[in-house]
C-alpha cells in the first residue's frame, strides 16, 4: 500500500510541475507521447483485437511533420493530458488546427488518415470502441482541446489569451487575468419506485437508447435541489430518498462534471407526465425488460417492423453504472426472497 501510494503521489507532484514550471513541461514534449486529433476527433487504429488509440514520440511527430509540411514548434499547441505509472507525460495535440492547416494543405483529414493508418473519429463513437483506461484520457484531451479554441480572448478585455505550455491555463497579457478550464455540474438520477426504475430518452439519442434523466445544475442550487427539480421537470415526479453513487468528467457537450446518483420516488407518486420540451420518451421499466436491453452490446439493429430494441448506455457511461447498481440491488432482493428462512 505504501509503494502504491508513493507511486501516485510522485505522479501527481509530477504533474503539479508540468502544469506550474514552462521549462519543465517544454522538456517534457521531448519525452512525452502524444494522443492524435483532427477537429477534435481522436485517432483510432482498428486491429484485430479491436480498435486502439495510437500514441506518438517526438521523433514520429517530427518526420510526420517533415514529411507533410509541418513546422515543429506547433508541438507547443498540445495539451497536456496526464503521466503514466512510470512518470511518462502524456499529451494531446489537434492536427486539424487552422494553424496545421495553413502551413500545409497536406494536414487535411484525408491525407492525414493516410499518413498515420488509421481514423480519426467523432468521439461519441469512439468511446464505443474503446476499451480501457485511453477513454477517459481522450474524453480529458477533446474537453481540454475544445476549451482552448473556444477561450482565445479575454471576456473583460477582448484581448487574445496565452496559453501556456502544459495547457492548464490562458492568460490575459493585458490585464494579467488567469482562466483556468471549467467543466459544468451536472446532476444524473436513476429514479426507481422499489421494483421499476424509470429511463427516459431524448431526440437526439441513438435510435432505442434509454438512459437515466440527467440535467445541468442551476446557480445557487445544491446536487440535492437540481435532482429534486430535474426530476419533476422531466417526468413529474416527487422524489424522497437520494443516494449517492459516483461521479464522472464527460466531455459532452462543453465538458460536464456527472454527479450520478439514486433516487427514489414518494409512496403512491408514480404516473409519469413527460415534459415534451426535455424528453421524447419516459416510461418504467422491470428488472426483466432491463436485463433483456444488456444484451446488446452496441447499438442493436432494426427490427423487421422498422422499430429498435431497447438499449443503455455503454459501459464508459456512468449512467451504465447507475442502471447496474439497480439491477444488482434487485437480484439480491429476489434471492432473499426465494431463500427459505
Amino acid at each position: 500500500c505504501h509503494r502504491l501510494s508513493s507511486s501516485y503521489v510522485a505522479r501527481m507532484r509530477y504533474l503539479f510541475s508540468l502544469k506550474e514550471d514552462e521549462q519543465v513541461c517544454r522538456d517534457a514534449l521531448s519525452s512525452g507521447t502524444f494522443y492524435l486529433f483532427h477537429s477534435l476527433r481522436p485517432l483510432l487504429q482498428k486491429k484485430h483485437s479491436g480498435y486502439l488509440a495510437p500514441k506518438s514520440n517526438l521523433v514520429e511527430l517530427k518526420e510526420m511533420l517533415d514529411t507533410l509540411g509541418g513546422k515543429e514548434q506547433k508541438l507547443e499547441d498540445s495539451v497536456l493530458i496526464g503521466c503514466s505509472e512510470n512518470l511518462m507525460p502524456q499529451f494531446a495535440l489537434d492536427l486539424g488546427k487552422e494553424l496545421f492547416l495553413v502551413i500545409s494543405r497536406r494536414f487535411e483529414k484525408p491525407a492525414l488518415e493516410s499518413y498515420l493508418q488509421g481514423t480519426f473519429i467523432e468521439l461519441r463513437k469512439a468511446l464505443f470502441l474503446l476499451n480501457g483506461n485511453v477513454a477517459p484520457l481522450l474524453s480529458k484531451a477533446q474537453a481540454l482541446l475544445r476549451w482552448h479554441d473556444n477561450n482565445q480572448y479575454c471576456s473583460k478585455t477582448g484581448q487574445p489569451t496565452q496559453k501556456n505550455i502544459a495547457g492548464s491555463k490562458r492568460i490575459c497579457n493585458a490585464n494579467g487575468i488567469i482562466y483556468y478550464p471549467q467543466m459544468s455540474p451536472v446532476v444524473i438520477t436513476l429514479v426507481s419506485n422499489g421494483d421499476w426504475c424509470l429511463l427516459a430518452r431524448q431526440e437526439t439519442f441513438p435510435a432505442g437508447m434509454y438512459s437515466a434523466l440527467a440535467g445541468f445544475c442551476d446557480i445557487g442550487e445544491t446536487v440535492e435541489e437540481a435532482i429534486y427539480r430535474e426530476v419533476a421537470e422531466e417526468v413529474g415526479l416527487e422524489v424522497e430518498s437520494l443516494m449517492y453513487a459516483g461521479s464522472q468528467h464527460w466531455p459532452f457537450p462543453n465538458s460536464s462534471l456527472m454527479i450520478a446518483c439514486h433516487a427514489t420516488v414518494r409512496q403512491g407518486h408514480t404516473e409519469i407526465n413527460v415534459n415534451k420540451f426535455e424528453l421524447e420518451n419516459a416510461r418504467w421499466f422491470s428488472l426483466e425488460e432491463v436485463k433483456e436491453a444488456f444484451q446488446h452490446k452496441r447499438i442493436p439493429p432494426e427490427r423487421k417492423d422498422g422499430t429498435v430494441p431497447v438499449w443503455i448506455p455503454p459501459k464508459l457511461a456512468i449512467a451504465r453504472q447507475l442502471i447496474e447498481e439497480w439491477v444488482q440491488r434487485q437480484m439480491v432482493k429476489e434471492s432473499c426472497a426465494t431463500t427459505p428462512a
